[in-house]
């Protein structure tokens, strides 16, 4: 019934869905195995995609050629650029969704992608022979045969879902949890732990009082994730704020003698960059509010999703709490907002590539890492789709560094420093945010897959013409210089000080305050520079230019820093023989086997001196 296939792909969240995609489109017979059909890219939690750091991931994984940013894209209700009053280091983009239109598209794009068949079951163990993956076992006792298998259960590995004082095993609310994978891996020699997240209720968007909350539009200019021609809506929906009070956070407490976080129900630990409501009362109790953010599941349909209310408290004290939320008087749910309990696998036991050490050709992927977040799940699997691909075909993986990719960076994290809290990206993780902005994922990314044969002739067209047309338009620049005259009335208008002599166009543009699409039309020749010119390319000319100096400081960091990371260290390293190195250093040594001087450096628990020691027994 089933051929021998390249790569077995085991959940089809975000994580499942990139993986399958990257793996098929590379040429691999490839298999996505769901427990359900009807819930593939499910949101399970916030409609929207991207945001602080994870705007750039989503960017970097449609440079490589993934199908996250197109999906966003084309599923998209309202589109924002955060942070655009701070460097474009920190711009990042961040699309609201229609969350059965980002499924539906994401479905549709999976049965069009050649070499991929996807069955409904769920996978209940796996085969393995002499410390290599061969295939899985299902629940309806089949056993699928593959050259390599990629894990991205979510949520669903032995999960438990808390209301209250009520539990119940499950995935996500409504489905049922998987069982038999954890206990043989297990088995096998793994390490797990559990992590808990959760979600808020549901609204009727019919029952709120809009004109009491604050209102927040979309940006006029839709800039969007994919940087090949997507189709952007016509149109934007917009989200509302509100705030909780001290009478909501009064009520709130009344449910914490049944809550099972604070009644010790729960064992996980929650991510602590977006908790619970209650746990936001008990930890911040100085604060008089929190802000709330009013969110639409879609362009047709009155749901509402309440961003910053995640609980697992009784459902009668929800309600109660969001009934004095301003808006929400006379508010009626849809259903309530619970917590999730479930087991991962500390991502210290894979390999660069998000291979397992212990299991050769098994890779883990998203939220069986420890990580939180769409986003960090979807780049996962992106990862671990090309690779197990290149594996199977006997090729060399494909790794990012930290100067590369946020991916780079995650990646990087999990695997040194291991995680026991749901692992979000934020920009202040990666120390060369100037060179990875979201601007440049495709100049930083599309060579590298097209390399490989992920990123298609267009999108490299694409990039080559960008840089070229970037180059030229700084090269002209240089030659094109304004009287005082010329730019008089547009200094005055945007507050700037005069210019007392001819200066040229570059120096102009360093001033902060300058714009280059509004100071070309006080200068034809600059006007027809970029005349047709495409925003991104005007948009990176500018950025190379205002922030040279910046750019070319980190770079430097990067060439200083790689010296480390060209220092291999041999697989048959001995660390046992190097008495002066501490003892913890020694034993994260042999537990993650790094592969570079500058990899060991990075590992949680080494310090400066372990790393000279090494260089010196290493004859540096």
């Amino acid at each position: 019934m089933f051929p021998l296939y390249d790569v077995i792909v085991v959940g089809a969240g975000h994580a499942g869905c990139e993986a399958a995609a990257a793996a098929a489109n590379l040429g691999s017979k490839t298999l996505l195995i769901t427990m359900n059909m009807q819930t593939i890219a499910q949101m399970s939690c916030n409609p929207a995609m991207g945001g602080i750091a994870k705007g750039q991931i989503v960017r970097e994984i449609d440079a490589l050629g993934g199908y996250s940013g197109i999906v966003s894209d084309k599923s998209m209700i309202q589109f924002r650029m955060l942070n655009k009053s701070k460097g474009p280091a920190m711009w990042s983009p961040r699309t609201q969704n229609d969350r059965h239109l980002f499924a539906t598209t994401w479905r549709e794009m999976l049965e069009q992608t050649k070499n991929l068949d996807i069955w409904q079951d769920s996978v209940t163990g796996l085969i393995v022979s002499r410390g290599t993956i061969e295939g899985v076992k299902t629940s309806l006792g089949i056993e699928i045969l593959g050259k390599s298998v990629i894990l991205t259960n979510g949520t669903f590995l032995n999960g438990v879902i808390h209301i209250g004082e009520k539990n119940f095993g499950g995935g996500r609310m409504g489905e049922s949890k998987a069982t038999g994978i954890t206990e043989q891996l297990l088995e096998l020699g793994f390490e797990s732990d559990r992590l808990k997240t959760g979600t808020p209720p549901r609204l009727d968007g019919r029952s709120l009082d809009y004109s009491k909350m604050e209102i927040q539009d979309g940006d006029d200019n839709i800039v969007g994730f994919s940087y090949l021609e997507t189709e952007k809506p016509k149109e934007q929906r917009c989200c509302w704020v509100t705030y909780t009070n001290q009478a909501v956070h009064d009520i709130l407490k009344t449910g914490f003698d049944k809550s099972p976080m604070f009644q010790g129900r729960i064992e996980g630990t929650g991510p602590r960059y977006c908790p619970s409501i209650e746990d936001k009362i008990n930890r911040f109790a100085e604060r008089e509010r929190h802000q709330l953010f009013v969110e639409p599941e879609g362009w047709n349909t009155v749901e509402i999703y309440l961003n910053g209310f995640s609980t697992s408290l009784p459902e009668d004290v929800q309600y109660k709490a969001l009934k004095m939320i301003p808006g929400l008087e006379n508010v009626k749910m849809f259903r309530p907002g619970y917590a999730i309990e479930y087991d991962y696998f500390p991502p210290t036991q894979l390999t660069y590539s998000l291979e397992t050490k212990l299991i050769k050709n098994l890779y883990f992927a998203g939220q069986i890492n420890g990580t939180t977040g769409y986003e960090e799940a979807a780049c996962q699997g992106l990862m671990a789709g090309i690779n197990a691909h290149q594996s199977v075909h006997g090729k060399q993986p494909l790794t990012l560094s930290r100067s590369e990719a946020y991916i780079g960076v995650l990646i990087d994290d999990l695997i040194n420093k291991g995680t026991d809290e749901p692992y979000r990206m934020f920009t202040s993780r990666a120390e060369f945010r100037t060179l990875l902005r979201q601007d440049n994922a495709d100049i930083r990314l599309t060579g590298r897959s097209y390399e490989i044969g992920l990123a298609k002739e267009e999108r490299m067209n694409m990039v080559n013409k960008k840089i070229q047309q970037t180059g030229h338009i700084i090269k002209q620049m240089k030659k094109i210089s304004f009287e005082p005259s010329q730019v008089k009335n547009y200094f005055e208008s945007i507050d700037t000080a005069p210019i007392p002599e001819k200066t040229n166009a570059i120096k102009l543009l360093l001033r902060p305050q300058v714009n280059l699409t509004e100071l070309a039309t006080y200068s034809s020749g600059l006007n027809a520079l970029i005349k047709d010119v495409p925003r991104e390319t005007i948009e990176q000319v500018e950025i190379l230019l205002k922030y040279e100096a910046y750019i070319e400081k980190e770079k430097e960091l990067v060439e200083k820093s790689s010296s480390l990371e060209e220092l291999v260290i041999p697989d048959s390293f001995d660390y046992q023989q190097i008495n002066s190195l501490s003892s913890e250093a020694k034993q994260k040594f042999i537990k993650i086997r790094p592969r570079t001087l500058g990899q060991a450096s990075r590992i949680s628990g080494v310090n400066p001196t372990d790393v000279q020691i090494l260089m010196v027994y290493m004859g540096r």
